[in-house]
């Protein structure tokens, strides 16, 4: 069973590894490039934050020079999820055509053909978001030593949490497929659905799986060190702690004020206070998000071989 399973995922398999061999074509290069104007730039030499003079300079040169190309991989992030349910199209394929009865009928138990179909397309997926995460993390190191891997695009790619991406793709694909058996509509359905979560987890769910730290300082005393930090919200305050809303002054009647200028509405700047996630927060968000992707994936995979053990004839 596992050699038939595998030979019917090995088209699916062979343009994953075509995906993340046009990756690694991409990245390598640039990659090496990117190195090398680490080392020459003198970043390799300036440890610990950039903060003024020459360290500064290199870092806003080097960061400038290697934006287009990051901002482009950026984009990668929704590689996993697509990986993930092209390799659910195998066994939807089969419910739709109804091939899986010439299986069964052949001495293959539906439970064992249901793990066959569904464990191959977990092992590969796994595997290959394992490459693609190891590309990107290898590619992006020099800018995470100027930048941090706080920032979504960088959080996405790294870490473990593109393994739960792959898995709860599949799973997604593989339940609906199993209930609707129509291959193209269940796979585009469960992209969008895939989508449409990754969105919520990025921009709403990942800051609050962790406690955020929050901090008070005086404008002339020392803050928090922010250096690679995911800042959520940095306000001015007055002496009493209460927030100072600003209002942007106009040239025309403010004499000598330049145009938008951002002063507080009441009373003066005298303390700040930043609500933020320190660099050292990565793993505990990564585990965390990775479990919720990957329970939502278990749970997901469960539903689609209940289903079909039970409901398909």
């Amino acid at each position: 069973m596992i050699w038939v399973g595998w030979r019917q995922q090995r088209w699916e398999t062979i343009v994953a590894a075509a995906i993340l061999a046009a990756i690694a074509a991409l990245l390598i290069p640039t990659g090496l490039s990117m190195l090398s104007s680490y080392n020459n730039d003198g970043l390799n030499s300036c440890a610990g934050a950039l903060q003024g003079g020459a360290c500064d300079a290199a870092a806003r040169s080097f960061i400038h020079e290697f934006d287009g190309i990051g901002n482009l991989i950026a984009w990668f992030t929704l590689v996993p999820g697509i990986i993930g349910i092209l390799l659910a199209a195998p066994f939807v394929t089969d419910l739709e055509r109804g091939t899986y009865r010439l299986d069964w009928t052949q001495g293959i138990t539906r439970r064992r053909w249901i793990a066959g179909k569904l464990g191959i397309a977990v092992v590969t997926a796994i595997v290959a978001a394992g490459v693609f995460i190891a590309l990107v993390t290898w590619w992006r190191t020099p800018l995470v030593r100027v930048q941090g891997r706080m920032d979504n695009s960088v959080f996405d790619s790294e870490g473990i949490v593109a393994i739960g991406y792959a898995l709860f793709a599949l799973g997604l694909a593989a339940a609906i497929g199993a209930i609707w058996r129509r291959t193209v509509p269940a796979l585009v359905s469960a992209f969008a659905l895939y989508f449409a979560v990754r969105l919520f987890v990025d921009t709403w769910l990942r800051q609050r799986l962790v406690s955020p730290l929050h901090a008070t300082w005086a404008v002339n005393g020392r803050g928090p060190s922010l250096d690679k930090a995911w800042i959520l919200s940095q306000v001015p305050t007055d002496q009493h702690g209460h927030a100072l809303s600003l209002t942007v002054l106009n040239c025309s009647k403010a004499a000598g004020a330049t145009c938008n200028t951002a002063v507080p509405t009441k009373g003066a700047v005298q303390y700040f206070q930043t609500v933020y996630h320190p660099p050292s927060h990565f793993w505990p968000l990564q585990s965390v998000e990775f479990a919720l992707f990957a329970g939502a994936a278990a749970l997901l995979l469960g539903l689609a071989a209940l289903w079909t053990a039970r409901r398909v004839a």
